[in-house]
């Protein structure tokens, strides 16, 4: 099993160095905003956030490739870092505080690229989690200062804690029928929204999550998490890996129920 110590520790370098960049301009009044081809919205802190953790990989990792959400593709090889300098944008513009940078590190394998680090962290929060492939997965301030996860051992739907980012998507893909029904056979529904219910997974806070539409950047480094931490992570139509453009998370006991509810179809 590789080590990944070293590329872990410098992950955290990095999301020191974005922490530092994206609270500086945090309900700043002057905070520029922009919106993308995509319709959704990009901030001076998100791009200031990418460039920052370019700019240490390419002194640090310089025969990485870096993927990010504002720059895209630049290098090529087996590794590659991939960048979400600011997941929950439309949370940081209005000054609600469940936004992260996601960091991971992706290796050329069968099948194609596997998150085998990722790193999450949430300054606003005061949160910050992080797993490398066979080494667990762990919640603190720091490598020396954490907390190992596990997820939650809930084994039935009825008891389970079913967290979401919002009904958006489901309708347009044919799985909301599927989608109400899983939340009303639930215990409990939250829309929590973006990284932190993969999180809460990985913590055993939260049971079960799934969203519709992601892109690459959104999932791998909760994917690793989640994995690392004891649970499942697929597209929702069960195929492990983060290429499906969108995501099932779960303690794994529950992961088949979850996908037999989301693939209804009426």
């Amino acid at each position: 099993m590789p080590d990944y110590h070293d590329d872990l520790r410098l992950a955290h370098v990095l999301a020191d160095a974005a922490d530092a960049q994206t609270m500086g301009r945090f309900k700043a009044l002057d905070l520029k905003v922009e919106t993308k081809p995509d319709m959704t919205p990009v901030t001076e802190a998100d791009k200031a956030a990418e460039e920052l953790i370019r700019g240490h990989l390419k002194r640090g990792r310089p025969r990485d490739a870096v993927l990010g959400e504002e720059y895209g593709l630049e290098g090529s090889g087996p590794r590659r870092w991939v960048i979400d300098p600011i997941d929950g944008t439309k949370n940081y513009v209005r000054g609600v505080p469940v936004w992260a940078t996601l960091i991971s590190l992706m290796e050329a394998g069968e099948g194609g690229y596997h998150p085998v680090m990722g790193v999450v962290s949430a300054p606003a929060l005061g949160r910050r989690w992080w797993a490398a492939k066979g080494g667990g997965a762990y919640t603190g301030r720091s490598l020396t200062s954490a907390t190992r996860l596990q997820v939650s051992k809930v084994p039935r739907i009825a008891d389970s804690s079913f967290a979401y980012s919002s009904l958006s998507g489901w309708e347009q893909q044919g799985r909301l029928d599927g989608f109400l029904d899983l939340s009303r056979a639930c215990w409990r529904t939250r829309g929590y929204g973006d990284f932190w219910p993969y999180m809460m997974v990985a913590e055993g806070s939260v049971d079960i999550c799934a969203e519709p539409e992601l892109s690459l950047w959104d999932m791998a480094a909760n994917a690793i998490i989640v994995e690392e931490a004891g649970g499942r992570f697929t597209s929702l139509d069960g195929v492990t890996g983060v290429e499906g453009g969108n995501a099932a998370a779960s303690n794994g006991l529950l992961h088949d129920e979850l996908l037999g509810y989301l693939n209804q179809r009426y």
